[in-house]
């Protein structure tokens, strides 16, 4: 409780000191810097006794039960073409710029530091042992009113102005901007009177910075962010208690408030009640069960490796890992052992989390513009929490941390951001017993171990966890799992039978006062497919039904499959249909099998949705990519990101469904697969106060890329080889 009230004091006291200093005196405003919100140990004027309770309070938490990862990166090295950039880079890059001169005369902002990878043709014929290739550092910056992309040569300090195009959009939010924006209208004395008359104590109210998207001329030219904001009062669970109504136009730029709509004074603030979800607050019954610890123990140790931070090593998998910015984790240089020929043999190039589409069906004044971008507006690495180890992860995983740039282009570290794991869940990898009748005593099975790489993103209520899960047979699958809490709407009434019959609530009455909105989840993910090398083709292996002829068969039917070669970017852009089914290959056309078939890999989608918004809705161009579940590009080192370069506010002319359309050749070509998992959610009672873990998925299968079954030759388990753990006590 004490803690809690230096909480209320400190929101209150900042409040009424922004109220102060914007409303009375007309100082100029001077941001936090990210630093100083970063770590609170400094002597920052802006290290408020709020970040000061913060940083206590999770100093006091424990400490991860032995954590595999690296502490200090302060020494890091690069070893590989494709490693992030390491804190020492960082820092050259901002000492770079800081005596260029754009950024001498006036304050700016560095939206995003990354890596500019070296050309695909030169990581290629990179090995191990050779020089590492020139160091470059892409760079977004926004220099008053413009925004920038640069290429900081890290060698030579040479700084390269790049064309930004004429495209509409800003770039990546930076967690500056984010933060900045929640506490901004505190400054506003207008703002401060409606919550007072909201009867909200100022201590207890938190708010959230929502991208606005795009709707029109009069948003043009102005960055601009809505915050909406909710009553913490009672529970931790702020996002359950909405002041439903009040919605806040700011200037990203100046942190002004441009406008405040406040609509919803008739609809009261839920009730704070059963509304926590922290085990420490619940009540527990005698009903529940628990479950004994389980736990997947490996006396050996595990069986991967990690060379140089970022080179993972497992079974007959290699692949390099890293943690990035704006897509969250990017696999690269993936590469699977042959059995037969000992050889490692290329599968992707790259593949990433290229953008979430995330649009809300509440087309009134308070919510029709969300319709989120997590990725290109948010940053999907940028909202990667760190992983709680046993829970998010399991006893013997491996830790990776990320390093990224702040506003001020200062590095700092993301801990415990990717974790690897080997998983086994008692699943078969393959199996087969004889029938009696044959006389033969034949039972073989294999079990199914896998290794998984995972990131969980917390894009402010809702929890994405993404898994890229590697397994012996070759197969690669992406699984996306959906968790957290609901964005929910404040409503008048408490039980359905006061809801007139024809109005419309956009979504389900989950308790009193509370409204789970119906919305979609895209989940687009870029696969850069290098089957065996670079000139792949992309296969729709159409499954027909066919008549047979009169007098032919007793049958009357039966299905074939028709291979189609796709011969420019339209022929692959596909929609799923359940009854016009097709497998997607991308093939190797000059590499074949024994027996003459072209090796390759399959796209198989799992459960996914389509939109169903009108084509010409805003919300709906900008998030084109969506228009399609399968696409393919020729490869191009500029067409990464499914939404465009600079996502927020954009109209939508830069995306992968512009790219496509240009209908460019892709047979025996570099081409890219993109696939988009889908999820329509119309929340449920079950989904309150916080949503079990949803998930989807998609492989990425061999077909004819091996002669035979790859894994025929891995060993069963034997007995002797495995742990004998005894329970603590008999039951």
């Amino acid at each position: 409780m004490e803690a809690r009230n230096v909480l209320r004091f400190s929101f209150l006291f900042l409040g009424v000191s922004l109220v102060l200093l914007f409303t009375f005196v007309h100082l100029p405003y001077e941001p936090p810097r990210m630093t100083d919100l970063l770590d609170c140990a400094t002597n920052s004027p802006w290290c408020t006794s709020k970040n000061r309770i913060q940083t206590k309070q999770t100093t006091l938490l424990k400490e991860p039960p032995n954590p595999k990862r690296r502490h200090n990166h302060a020494s890091d090295t690069p070893h590989h073409p494709l490693d992030p950039l390491t804190i020492q880079e960082l820092k050259k890059v901002r000492s770079i710029l800081s005596s260029h001169e754009l950024f001498e005369s006036s304050s700016y902002s560095l939206h995003s530091i990354d890596l500019e990878e070296p050309e695909k043709p030169l990581v290629l014929k990179w090995k191990k042992g050779d020089p590492l290739l020139p160091r470059k550092a892409s760079v977004v910056a926004r220099v008053p009113g413009k925004s920038h992309v640069l290429t900081v040569d890290l060698g030579t300090g040479h700084v390269t102005v790049r064309e930004s195009g004429l495209h509409s959009g800003y770039p990546m939010m930076t967690m500056e901007d984010m933060t900045l924006s929640t506490f901004a209208p505190l400054a506003n004395a207008d703002f401060n009177r409606t919550i007072v008359q909201r009867g909200i104590d100022l201590a207890d109210l938190a708010c959230l910075p929502i991208s606005t998207g795009w709707y029109g001329t009069s948003e043009e030219n102005r960055r601009l962010i809505k915050v909406q904001c909710y009553s913490m009062e009672g529970t931790a669970n702020f996002y359950m208690r909405p002041i439903e109504g009040l919605t806040v136009l700011l200037d990203l730029d100046t942190k002004q408030v441009v406008e405040i709509s406040d609509k919803g004074r008739e609809i009261p603030i839920p009730k704070a009640a059963n509304t926590d979800y922290r085990y420490s607050v619940q009540e527990l019954h005698q009903a529940m069960n628990p479950l004994n610890p389980i736990s997947i123990e490996q006396p050996k140790g595990p069986s991967f490796t990690i060379e140089d931070e970022h080179l993972v090593k497992w079974a007959n998998w290699e692949f390099h890992l890293k943690p990035d910015a704006r897509a969250g984790v990017i696999v690269s240089r993936a590469k699977v052992l042959d059995p037969d020929t000992g050889e490692l043999r290329d599968v992707m190039y790259k593949g990433f989390t290229s953008e979430l589409f995330v649009p809300y069906m509440d087309p009134t004044d308070a919510w029709y513009f969300k319709t989120y971008m997590d990725a290109g507006e948010y940053g999907f690495g940028l909202q990667a929490m760190p992983l709680d180890p046993l829970n998010d992860c399991p006893r013997n995983a491996y830790y990776m941390d990320g390093v990224f740039a702040a506003g001020d282009g200062t590095p700092y570290v993301r801990s415990n951001m990717i974790c690897v794991f080997e998983s086994y869940a008692g699943d078969i990898g393959w199996r087969h017993s004889e029938s009696p009748i044959t006389g033969m005593e034949i039972r073989e099975v294999r079990p199914k171990v896998t290794l998984v790489v995972r990131m969980a993103a917390s894009v402010a209520n809702y929890d994405y966890i993404v898994d890229w899960e590697f397994q012996t047979d070759g197969l690669i699958r992406v699984k996306v799992g959906l968790s957290g809490i609901l964005m929910v709407k404040g409503t008048s009434y408490n039980h359905i039978n006061q809801i007139p019959n024809q109005e419309n609530l956009y979504g389900t009455l989950l308790s009193e006062n509370v409204i789970g909105v119906i919305h979609d989840h895209y989940v687009t993910f870029y696969l850069d497919m290098d089957i065996d090398g670079s000139d792949n083709s992309f296969v729709n292996v159409n499954i027909k039904r066919q008549q047979t002829s009169p007098g032919e068969s007793p049958r009357k039917s039966y299905l074939k499959a028709v291979r189609n070669v796709a011969k420019t970017e339209k022929d692959a852009q596909i929609k799923l249909k359940l009854y016009d089914p097709s497998e997607f290959h991308v093939i190797n056309p000059s590499k074949k099998t024994r027996v003459g078939n072209p090796v390759g890999y399959k796209v198989v989608p799992g459960g996914t949705a389509a939109s169903l918004l009108d084509l010409e809705d805003p919300a709906q161009k900008r998030g084109a990519f969506t228009n399609n579940q399968i696409w393919v590009t020729p490869y191009n080192q500029s067409e990464q990101w499914a939404g465009g370069l600079f996502v927020y506010q954009s109209h939508g002319e830069d995306t992968l469904a512009t790219w496509s359309d240009r209908d460019r050749p892709i047979e025996n070509k570099d081409i890219v697969l993109w696939y988009t998992l889908g999820f329509h959610h119309i929340p449920c009672q079950e989904d309150f106060p916080i949503m079990p873990t949803v998930s989807s998925s998609f492989d990425l299968k061999p077909v004819n890329f091996f002669e035979s079954n790859p894994i025929l030759r891995f060993p069963p388990n034997v007995e002797k080889d495995l742990p004998v753990c005894k329970p603590a006590a008999s039951v």
